[in-house]
């Protein structure tokens, strides 16, 4: 993978604007300088849930292994069928899943079979029992049976050799069962992702500690804690950093030493007290944006020597918005996730008026429902101030106004970002 520094992602922007750069233009500059991780560590198929997949899987077995019987019913030869009429059959024996039918089907004969048996050497046809009359061990068969019908094929769900899953794909429940189907026990997935975090400011105090004036307690390492573990990054929650040059630059070496990715919450704006800015000029390679979006504008990218490095803002909203808009894709990508992995924009009508001037990107906290006519629509949470993390929590959705976009009148159609499974 080509990775670029951010000098020569920046050189790619014909209209790079430090002061009010576009959303679509951040993502590009930070796709261009990440580089995922390469180490592969082979795992159990149960400790596979959520990691990303380092090697193709290709299957040693055919799956099903035996041509089987789709349903309970009655294996049949087809050719022994009356077209047009019933067929009278004799029933010679009975085959369950695990415990085949040993004898082979003749002509005029059919065996019970439940679902899953292998199918009986001779029969190619299976007639459900609910078809059929049964006096004695003749069976009466309808017409109208199609041939192999009810039966599944050997391979029919995998073939011997052929691929199953390729390098890169998130592995979920359906892939762990796909795993076990063909009996592997293992898989080479890439590690796990290190992600250090910390946040900054005199004014933070621990949860339960006692607060004096003018102090808050600090939430966003709570917040960074639940998205980093919920996308399954190994964590390393560095505390409180106070806004002191030597701490900070302390903080971000050790970060920088034991993490793939810093992620840090304050500090980063034009305060007399904001020093990341400066000591992330002197100890890497830093962008820092004013991004043209709400909330969110002051965020920082860049590298503390090889680590990537994310200065979220101080607000607890925009913390949040921030990671989910930036952060989220940097890291999938970095876990080894190929293809799309950008958030799907659904198109609702929005109940509320909203106001808005073009020329940046607004992240609206919003909640799905039906309307009395069956029909979704998306309604804010109320008041949207980028620290009022109770918008968060009552909603279930990102109202996404995009930059060249103009206010929202009631009825109108928004794009509309679904929170949950955000990883």
């Amino acid at each position: 993978m080509n990775v670029k520094t951010l000098a020569q992602a920046i050189s790619c922007l014909d209209d790079y604007d430090p002061n009010a750069l576009p959303v679509a233009h951040a993502r590009n500059i930070i796709a261009d300088c990440i580089a995922p991780v390469t180490a592969i560590e082979r795992v159990p198929v149960r400790a596979t849930l959520g990691r990303t997949l380092a090697e193709d899987v290709i299957s040693g077995v055919d799956v099903p292994a035996h041509d089987n019987s789709a349903m309970d019913g009655y294996a049949v030869r087809h050719a022994d069928l009356v077209t047009g009429d019933v067929t009278t059959l004799r029933m010679i024996g009975t085959a369950f899943a695990g415990r085949p039918y040993a004898g082979i089907i003749a002509a005029g004969a059919c065996i019970r079979v439940m679902t899953g048996a292998v199918m009986p050497p001779g029969a190619d046809t299976v007639v459900i029992q609910e078809m059929v009359t049964v006096e004695g061990d003749r069976i009466t068969i309808p017409a109208g049976q199609e041939a192999g019908q009810n039966r599944r094929l050997a391979g029919e769900d995998l073939k011997r050799g052929m691929p199953v899953l390729r390098r890169g794909h998130t592995l979920r429940p359906a892939e762990l069962g796909l795993l076990a189907s063909l009996g592997a026990t293992e898989a080479g997935v890439y590690r796990r992702l290190r992600v250090a975090f910390f946040s900054t400011g005199d004014e933070l105090v621990p949860a339960g500690a006692p607060m004096a004036q003018g102090q808050v307690y600090d939430s966003n390492r709570y917040t960074l804690y639940g998205m980093l573990s919920r996308m399954g990054c190994e964590v390393l929650d560095m505390g409180v950093v106070r806004d002191d040059p030597a701490k900070l630059e302390s903080a971000l070496v050790t970060a920088s030493a034991n993490a793939d990715v810093i992620v840090t919450s304050g500090g980063v704006s034009v305060g007399e007290a904001d020093f990341i800015r400066e000591l992330l000029a002197k100890l890497g390679d830093v962008v820092f944006w004013k991004i043209a979006m709400r909330p969110g504008r002051p965020m920082a990218f860049g590298r503390v020597g090889s680590t990537l490095f994310f200065g979220l803002p101080g607000n607890p909203v925009a913390v949040m918005v921030t990671f989910y808009q930036f952060v989220r894709d940097a890291l999938l990508r970095m876990m080894g996730r190929t293809g799309d992995i950008s958030l799907p924009l659904l198109q609702v009508p929005c109940t509320d008026r909203l106001r808005k001037k073009p020329g940046r990107t607004e992240y609206q906290r919003g909640v799905l429902r039906r309307t009395s006519e069956g029909q979704w629509c998306v309604s804010l949470t109320g008041a949207q101030g980028s620290g009022i993390l109770r918008s968060m929590s009552e909603a279930d959705c990102f109202i996404v106004l995009h930059h060249d976009q103009g206010g929202v009148n009631p009825g109108d159609l928004v794009s509309v970002q679904l929170m949950e499974g955000l990883a």
